[in-house]
């Protein structure tokens, strides 16, 4: 019983239990995560893409962005469950697998109060999904709410992939 609380207060309060960050499936998003996010990707076309389980409109579009992934291998693709339904980490993982989105960095909101993550990445978001950033070598954000074009993304890239 005082694991399980244990547990609960961690999850309260933004921070993962060991067990999640150990699994190697989805890497936990919690406050402060955004940053190092960025700076890992610096100086390279990223394409952050928040997604959820129960969002159909995601399920549409999580294959076309692995087939963009494949054929665009000079392009950073993240993937983050920002699902407002809590998901376990199974399906969440089964349907990144079946876009062709294993290789790509995967993630997972964690805290339990979303609005802080969401207002860490950007004030204005109000929760939607899918949401896809597309982050310039030079750190320009382009925000596309509802599902991209996949002609967007291949204009983007033909852009942004080419002058890195």
């Amino acid at each position: 019983m005082r694991r399980f609380l244990l547990v609960l207060m961690l999850l309260a309060v933004g921070l993962p239990p060991a067990a999640a960050s150990e699994s190697g499936g989805l890497k936990p998003f919690g406050r402060g995560s955004w940053k190092p996010l960025l700076q890992a990707h610096a100086g390279r076309p990223t394409l952050v893409h928040f997604w959820g389980v129960t969002c159909g409109p995601c399920k549409v579009e999580l294959p076309r962005l692995g087939a963009f992934m494949a054929q665009h291998p000079g392009v950073d693709v993240v993937t983050i469950d920002a699902d407002l339904v809590p998901n376990s980490e199974q399906p969440a993982l089964a349907m990144l697998r079946g876009a062709g989105l294993s290789a790509a960095d995967n993630w997972v909101f964690t805290d339990g109060f979303a609005e802080r993550l969401r207002y860490e990445i950007d004030p204005a978001w109000q929760g939607d999904i899918p949401r896809t950033l597309l982050i310039a070598p030079n750190g320009e954000i382009v925000t596309i709410e509802g599902m991209v074009e996949p002609a967007t993304l291949q204009e983007w890239s033909a852009k942004h992939a080419a002058a890195k």
